[in-house]
């Protein structure tokens, strides 16, 4: 799914086919894959999503779809077709969802998309999920989610690198782990509240990391990637 030297999936934080396609045309071989987020399904649609996927790189479709199982499903069925490699679900939907959402994937048969579970956004923190009456700390309540979307038969889950050890200790080894908010050393941490440098994620256990700003951002991208990559080796 990613290069075996490169887990970086780069965010293309873009709401243009033509914005995305620069940036995945420049940053090229200096990242495992590419992640197209909800900004961009939004403003480019599938169309734009089967683009980007013609340059035949892995591609991460990130939309955290969040419904009634049927909803869901119909959805998964409705991206099965774009030929991404990854979708996710928000876990919160529950166990219903989480299935009907693996299952829709099946559909598809070997060239399936992996099904992951977003547990605790990476813009959250124990305050947070106080304010939403969820008393568990942020640690518990990712693995717990992560444990339901494992028993659920997805593929693996979304969290940060504070909570690797935990969800691989608790799902097995072949438990995809992708892990957000990843800041190289000295970056502005933007909206994220639990971050890691990609060294420690990738230490941690991480399979994949996803990381945006730091090089959609720079000056020049490509090499930005080159530089994140070098302190993975």
């Amino acid at each position: 799914m990613t290069a075996p030297d490169n887990p970086i999936y780069c965010a293309l934080d873009v709401p243009t086919v033509a914005g995305a396609l620069e940036l995945a045309r420049r940053i090229g071989p200096s990242v495992g894959g590419l992640k197209l987020g909800l900004e961009f399904f939004c403003g480019a649609g599938p169309q734009g999503v089967k683009a980007v996927a013609a340059l035949g790189r892995p591609i991460f479709l990130d939309l955290k779809l969040h419904d009634i199982p049927n909803t869901v499903a119909s959805a998964i069925r409705a991206l099965n077709p774009l030929g991404v490699s990854l979708v996710n679900v928000h876990a919160g939907g529950g166990a219903a969802m989480m299935r009907a959402a693996a299952d829709a994937a099946r559909e598809a048969g070997e060239h399936r998309p992996k099904v992951l579970a977003v547990t605790v956004l990476t813009s959250l923190d124990a305050a947070d999920l106080g304010a939403m009456g969820i008393s568990a700390s942020p640690a518990d309540q990712v693995v717990r989610l992560a444990s339901l979307a494992r028993e659920s038969g997805l593929d693996g889950v979304v969290c940060s690198a504070g909570e690797i050890a935990a969800v691989r200790a608790a799902c097995g080894p072949d438990f995809l782990i992708v892990v957000p908010g990843i800041r190289p050393a000295g970056s502005d941490a933007g909206d994220q509240k639990r971050m890691a440098t990609p060294a420690q994620a990738l230490a941690s256990g991480a399979d994949m990391l996803v990381i945006g700003r730091p090089i959609t951002a720079a000056g020049d991208p490509a090499q930005a990637a080159r530089e994140i990559a070098a302190t993975l080796r």
